[in-house]
């Protein structure tokens, strides 16, 4: 009990000769040094939003316009045209007071209209801003021919964004998502699912979207403009709350992704290290979020900015379960983690007195940790499980025995802290005499662990392996995929080469030996029937699961892009190949895309199986000309690239035939034609994990620090889910799931039907590749 001791400022003692008062001035410095640095943050804040606030102008521009004024009265011109005398004459007597002389009724006349005017133009340039953020139509202009109108464009979003910008300087220029058409939307859907039905299905849907079209639907749309002009975005806080939050499956492997370390290299074989440099890149990372010195993220190659928004919830962020939905709630600050290890729950402050702890000291806090022989107290070992199973029990018991006490004060250290770090007793990563098989099981192991060595609903759980690997499990309903993919970039980049490690393997930096040990956390756990059932739940959901990852090396996205082909549409098509020759047919299926192009933008789907790609498919396969296939295979893919623009752009069909069916529910009001589309199983689930940072990472000097990515489960219970990262020019990782109880599925033959669909199409473009290929065997996976 020593620390909390510590903990304590002063103590007194009543005696019989009066009050004895106790001073500790060592935790008055400690609450000093904190209260100051929480200062600092509130101040850093406002000054954040005064300059964010006027963007894309800023503050030291209104000195500007006043000096400019005064000059101009100076020269005996009223550049306001009698405004600065209409002010001067309303001023009241009051005010003036302090200028007895009449230039002071005029100098402060023309400090209120300099004022006005420089806000007047603030809010000008904001609106010329989004106008030229709102036009689209340079995305579909082809490469090498731009038009003159895009030129424009392009110069005035360069000059209106030369000032350097916070992270969310533009949030406020960012257009709003508009909603289609229900003719074009309508039109685009019939013609996604015609080569996935036979003629008789395809003129059911037919006169279905045109009976939906007549009746319903423009009722429904008049719903959703209304929206779209009240709200910030007409999708994301429903899109937030029905797909995610109100699902009462467990969120393990449905909902939850996962990111993995490095491929080829570990910085270090000590855990408590790792740990500690992880630790210190992941709060580098907040403390840029806070300060906002993140760059915006933009469209590459471009300066058109995208969307911030999900970065705010970021970390101390979690999802609290409800019996009918969950709810996010997220802290401003948090100065610490909770640690999970063989059983035990902690509390690691990572701040002293204000200071972010050095990685060294870090390693040493999470060292004790380690070295803590006391055993897990009933029912501790496997709490976590209850987050893993499904939300409803979940709600009741967090509501029965976790509202009060000390149960409570355990959850609170949980759920508010910054993050989640679980130090696992396994090793993991591409080793031993069967890589293949030890990295198919470390993407099991992020994706669901022992189901209850995770905290499942915290928006981030870091995994530090016994080896020194590392991982990261993310809950899905706060951000998307790049939000983390970006975070993880800065976190590998900052271990390996910004904080490094000693010749011995350690965390550089000193220790003061005076920490306060790490906090155990106290539990009174009646619950294990509970416990066990969720448990069970998440346990034979997780056994189901089939993961396999593979890097594919026989080429990259610099060999695609010779052949002047999108590497994403090139993959795409591959998947479209490859599932054609596993299961003999063609599928709905899903590409995530975004729409951070607009603000608080999240996904829009692209439905990348088209009547090209099948069109495409079909030739090949049959053995038609080679040429012909070719032709075939270049108009899938422009196919494919159009699709994806028009996604990005606001064009896309799910997210609108989505709010369109919650819109006729509020109404209380059944569509056939809604019903089914929002049922149909997407059996093919893929997403491209973008590469954000590549400066960050020297590939040329250090090739060996390539990052796997990372991938997540099969949206179907018969199909499968694949992601993908396209790392450098020379690889393409791969991460494919699906579900053993299904036997038409196999994650390890999908996995070689796509390298061989990669593999067939770079021969279909460039038929001297297979020959080149067998001259450097090396190159072979």
């Amino acid at each position: 009990m020593a620390e909390a001791h510590q903990a304590v400022a002063f103590q007194f003692t009543i005696t019989h000769e009066g009050i004895d008062l106790h001073l500790s001035y060592q935790a008055l410095n400690q609450i000093y040094l904190s209260g100051l640095r929480s200062w600092k943050k509130r101040i850093s804040r406002i000054k954040n939003r005064i300059i964010k606030g006027v963007y894309p102008a800023s503050p030291s521009s209104w000195l500007f316009v006043v000096i400019a004024i005064l000059a101009t009265m100076y020269m005996q011109s009223d550049p306001s045209m009698g405004i600065i005398t209409k002010i001067r004459e309303h001023l009241p007597l009051r005010l003036c007071r302090f200028s007895p002389l009449a230039q002071g009724q005029t100098v402060l006349s023309v400090l209120l209209f300099s004022t006005l005017l420089w806000l007047s133009l603030i809010l000008a340039l904001r609106f010329c801003l989004k106008l030229l953020l709102s036009y689209h139509q340079w995305m579909f202009e082809l490469h090498g021919r731009i038009s003159t109108k895009t030129k424009v464009w392009a110069t005035l979003v360069r000059l209106l964004s030369s000032r350097k910008p916070l992270l969310y300087s533009y949030q406020t220029s960012l257009p709003h998502l508009p909603v289609p058409s229900i003719k074009d939307t309508l039109e685009r859907y019939l013609e996604s699912v015609k080569p996935l039905l036979d003629v008789a299905g395809f003129q059911r849907m037919t006169r279905l979207a045109a009976e939906f079209e007549k009746s319903l639907g423009n009722r429904l749309q008049k719903y959703l403009k209304l929206k779209a002009l009240w709200a910030t975005n007409y999708v994301s806080d429903w899109w937030e709350e029905y797909v995610y939050l109100r699902s009462r499956s467990p969120i393990m492997v449905n909902s939850n992704y996962y990111g993995m370390d490095f491929l080829y290299v570990t910085p270090t074989a000590t855990q408590a290290a790792r740990a500690g440099n992880t630790i210190t890149a992941l709060f580098l990372y907040r403390r840029k979020v806070n300060r906002e010195e993140l760059n915006p993220s933009r469209i590459p190659g471009t300066v058109i900015p995208l969307c911030a928004a999900q970065c705010e919830r970021m970390f101390n962020t979690t999802r609290t379960p409800g019996e009918e939905t969950d709810v996010l709630q997220h802290w401003q600050d948090s100065e610490f983690v909770a640690v999970y290890h063989r059983g035990r729950y902690f509390r690691l402050w990572v701040y002293r007195a204000g200071r972010l702890l050095s990685p060294r000291e870090i390693q040493y806090q999470i060292q004790r940790i380690l070295d803590d022989p006391s055993p897990p107290s009933p029912g501790e070992d496997k709490l976590g499980a209850l987050t893993a199973g499904n939300r409803m029990p979940w709600a009741q018991v967090r509501k029965q025995f976790f509202s009060s006490g000390v149960n409570k004060r355990s959850l609170d250290c949980i759920e508010k802290a910054a993050f989640f770090v679980t130090l696992d007793d396994q090793e993991e990563g591409m080793m031993g005499e069967n890589p293949s098989v030890n990295l198919d099981r470390y993407a099991k192991s992020l994706l669901h662990g022992k189901c209850y060595d995770r905290w499942f609903d915290k928006s981030l759980s870091v995994v530090v392996y016994k080896n020194g690997k590392n991982g990261l499990n993310a809950e899905h309903s706060w951000a998307d995929a790049p939000i983390v993919a970006h975070l993880w970039e800065f976190t590998l980049a900052t271990d390996a080469f910004h904080l490094g490690y000693t010749a011995d393997g350690n965390c550089r930096g000193e220790i003061e030996h005076s920490l306060p040990p790490p906090q155990r956390l106290s539990w009174d756990i009646p619950l294990q029937t509970h416990v066990s059932e969720s448990l069970a739940v998440a346990q034979a959901l997780a056994d189901d699961v089939d993961c396999h990852v593979f890097p594919f090396r026989e080429f990259g996205k610099g060999c695609i892009k010779k052949m002047k082909m999108s590497p994403d549409s090139f993959v795409q098509l591959a998947l479209q190949l490859a599932y054609y020759r596993d299961r003999g047919t063609f599928c709905l299926t899903y590409e995530a895309s975004m729409t951070r192009l607009f603000r608080e933008g999240r996904t829009e789907t692209v439905r990348s199986s088209s009547n090209e790609s099948c069109a495409f498919v079909l030739a090949l396969e049959a053995g038609e000309v080679t040429e012909h296939c070719r032709k075939l295979f270049r108009k899938a893919a422009e196919k494919h690239q159009n699709l994806y623009r028009l996604a990005m752009t606001g064009s896309g069909i799910d997210r609108h035939l989505f709010c369109l069916y919650v819109v006729s529910k509020y109404l209380g009001v059944e569509s056939p034609f809604l019903k089914e589309v929002l049922s149909e199983p997407w059996r093919l689930s893929t997403s491209q994990t973008p590469v954000q940072q590549m400066e960050l990472f020297d590939l040329v000097n250090h090739p060996e620090f390539i990052s796997l990515g990372g991938g997540f489960g099969p949206v179907a219970d018969d199909g499968y889910g694949v992601s993908y990262i396209i790392m450098g020019e020379e690889m393409i990782n791969f991460h494919v799931s699906c579900k053993h109880s299904c036997t038409e599925t196999d994650s390890h033959k999908f996995g070689s039907q796509i390298s061989q669909a990669m593999m067939d199409l770079m021969t279909l473009l460039n038929p001297d590749f297979k020959e080149a290929t067998k001259a450097n065997p090396d190159k072979q996976s």
